[in-house]
């Protein structure tokens, strides 16, 4: 048996490891913990054999943030994280995972082992030095280990993914463009942490879905799942070019959905951990409950 504890509850991450690892209830025993309050500190650690560490702020909107806000995320994403971990390792528990995050390599199209991470902005930043700093406690006694996994989706997903759905589902007429997208649906994420867990990993992962997204064909299957007909052409091609060079939230969007930003495969694959139980397909069914 092992003793799990999720930091961030209420989270759709922290929520779905959560129930995914209760499906065997006579192999991990699962305990949240609410970050929100300063009274998580009093938590005694010492009964976990691992904590997964979820809490922290995500989806920023770059182009409307004070410097208030700003330390916000240094002091939830980074400052929490590492007081964390230190807090773990005091208590002793074995294991730490970390949910890092993509964004640490700031939007580059192709990464591979070689590429080192460049946050482009402060939400970026926050991330990455949560990311060193618990992998510098990392002891044989104390393992760490960081996921830096690209956009996830699932059913009850926020992101980009509903966006896109919602327009799969309306729009006549659809941008054709030919980039390359990792993701990772919810289940293969959860599927990837129990393994994880199981086999005591340490390190800095990549887990992906095994296939590479392309945004105009994601949207026509979504159009497929539910009966909709979408033409996708390349006539909108000037638009996407305009879009993804506007300023703020609109050209943010226009790059996250329509530029590349993918892990080379090879990086995600892991001889011990077997985690990508569904394909593409099969998960967008899943996500858009057909």
């Amino acid at each position: 048996m092992k003793r799990v504890l999720i930091t961030g509850a209420g989270s759709y991450i922290g929520m779905s490891v959560e129930n995914w690892l209760k499906k065997w209830p006579d192999k991990y025993e699962v305990n949240t913990l609410d970050m929100r309050s300063p009274d998580w500190r009093e938590r005694d650690f010492s009964g976990y054999d691992i904590v997964y560490h979820v809490a922290g702020i995500a989806h920023a909107d770059i182009g409307k943030v004070t410097e208030k806000q700003k330390e916000l995320y240094y002091l939830v994403n980074t400052k929490l994280a590492i007081e964390t971990a230190k807090k773990a390792k005091t208590e002793g528990v074995k294991q730490f995972i970390l949910m890092s995050s993509m964004i640490v390599y700031g939007g580059m199209e192709h990464i591979t082992n070689n590429t080192e991470p460049k946050p482009l902005n402060f939400y970026g930043d926050s991330k990455w030095q949560a990311d060193k700093g618990v992998r510098e406690l990392e002891t044989p006694e104390f393992k760490v280990a960081v996921l830096r996994p690209p956009m996830i989706y699932g059913k009850g997903s926020k992101g980009n993914y509903p966006v896109l759905s919602k327009m799969a589902k309306k729009l006549p007429i659809f941008p054709k463009v030919n980039n390359k997208r990792s993701m990772l649906h919810i289940d293969n994420l959860c599927e990837f942490v129990r393994l994880t867990i199981e086999n005591e990993e340490h390190g800095v992962f990549f887990p992906q879905n095994e296939e590479l997204v392309n945004t105009s064909e994601m949207v026509k299957l979504i159009a497929e799942v539910w009966g909709h007909k979408i033409w996708v052409t390349s006539l909108l091609a000037p638009a996407v070019w305009i879009g993804k060079r506007m300023p703020g939230k609109i050209g943010n969007m226009c790059r996250k959905a329509f530029g590349s930003s993918y892990y080379e495969p090879r990086m995600s694959v892991y001889s011990c951990l077997k985690y990508n139980l569904r394909t593409f397909k099969e998960t967008i069914s899943e996500t858009e409950g057909r």
